[in-house]
């Protein structure tokens, strides 16, 4: 189709006529930003000496742990042969994003499972010297073959404990920034291409982090009867809502410059959330999912709402950033890939149920990381409530 002035709208490349990174590259960042923001909210506990948080803390690491365990699996299940996924290991290109990102990736679970190893070191003692049989060799096992736990290794724990803390909040961030890195050095893709991808990527991880912990938080005190702790449910939503000002602030300011500048990237961009994403973007992404609980956070935080009433509010404002940075993810990822390579017209995108990147795998993914924490959570305890039933058993 031709305009009056004869240009060419609507064109697409023959090898264009499909979006190969579809919902596997969309909760790959998404998970990934999980990890991040947990593990943020336990390091203001440890590192920050935030006391509101210390019933958590154990919980946003346990939490991290059991995100980070599926963040690189979406990627697993996108490669066309994915038991060539260590090469990136072995065949380091420091031009390749993608290989960095392995070495990060990796180092960062590393570190999380050494700092949770310290957290239950002595726990995994105190198991060992009460069990027998195969139960003693495993627990055994976890504790390199130490078998007492003394006042003074208590102190040497929590100091490197808290020093790992202290230098995995950066490593948190550069692991999910890096993620904005790997889309926004992508020079070619309008929506993409700005050096905000990192920090608004960084930011939303964050949000998402803090937001699922609140609504985990919540439906386990809730099924196993315990009480709340509605001074930490209040001081979370005071972080969140910060770090949601500053993760909206920027999306926001990165479209109004983009939009003011008038160049060829709002050539691009503008018909893009005109069009095939103005509901998703516009209708969910903005109007429902951040407007809302942004409202609904700044009452918790300005007024002295509490009890109850508060704790109802904040799952609901968590819930709606949760579902808010995965649309995010899936306009930025598979939005992105609407506009045709000619730049002239856009990508028809369609879900599929059963496909090898379809929505059953999704869901299952997503899920992984709450089965692996229900298991964890009958081994090991996770909150005070637990050290409770275990000291009574």
């Amino acid at each position: 189709m031709t305009l009056p002035n004869e240009s060419l709208v609507n064109f697409i490349f023959p090898n264009n006529a499909h979006i190969d990174w579809s919902l596997m590259i969309v909760i790959y960042p998404y998970i990934t930003g999980l990890v991040a923001g947990a593990f943020v909210v336990s390091s203001l506990y440890h590192v920050f000496k935030i006391k509101e948080f210390e019933p958590v803390a154990r919980f946003a690491l346990i939490s991290a742990f059991c995100f980070g365990l599926f963040a690189a699996f979406p990627l697993l299940v996108h490669l066309g042969q994915p038991q060539r996924a260590f090469n990136i290991f072995f065949t380091t290109h420091t031009t390749s994003a993608m290989s960095i990102f392995g070495y990060v990736y990796g180092s960062y679970m590393i570190l999380l499972i050494v700092e949770l190893w310290l957290t239950y070191r002595e726990y995994f003692i105190q198991r060992a010297n009460e069990t027998t049989g195969i139960p003693r060799l495993i627990w055994s096992t976890l504790t390199l073959g130490i078998m007492t736990y003394t006042p003074d290794s208590a102190r040497v724990d929590h100091r490197l404990s808290t020093f790992l803390a202290a230098i995995g909040i950066p490593w948190a961030c550069t692991l999910h920034g890096y993620v904005g890195f790997i889309f926004g050095t992508v020079k070619a893709n309008a929506w993409w291409a700005t050096p905000l991808q990192p920090i608004i990527f960084l930011m939303s991880a964050i949000v998402s982090g803090m937001a699922m912990l609140c609504v985990m938080y919540t439906i386990i005190h809730w099924r196993k009867g315990w009480d709340y702790d509605y001074a930490m449910v209040k001081k979370l939503m005071g972080f969140l809502w910060g770090f949601f000002i500053i993760d909206f602030t920027l999306e926001m300011l990165e479209i109004i410059y983009v939009a003011y500048e008038h160049g060829h990237h709002w050539s691009v961009v503008g018909p893009l959330l005109g069009g095939p994403l103005y509901g998703s973007f516009f209708i969910g992404q903005v109007l429902i999912l951040s407007v809302i609980p942004f409202l609904i956070l700044g009452y918790i935080v300005i007024s002295r709402v509490a009890g109850k009433t508060m704790l109802y509010l904040a799952n609901i404002a968590s819930l709606m950033l949760v579902l808010q940075v995965l649309v995010m993810r899936f306009n930025v990822v598979v939005g992105g890939q609407y506009i045709s390579k000619s730049d002239r017209g856009f990508v028809d995108f369609h879900f599929e149920l059963f496909a090898k990147e379809g929505v059953l795998v999704a869901v299952a993914i997503l899920a992984a990381p709450f089965i692996v924490y229900y298991i964890l959570s009958k081994l090991i305890p996770i909150f005070h409530q637990d050290d409770v039933t275990s000291s009574e058993g």
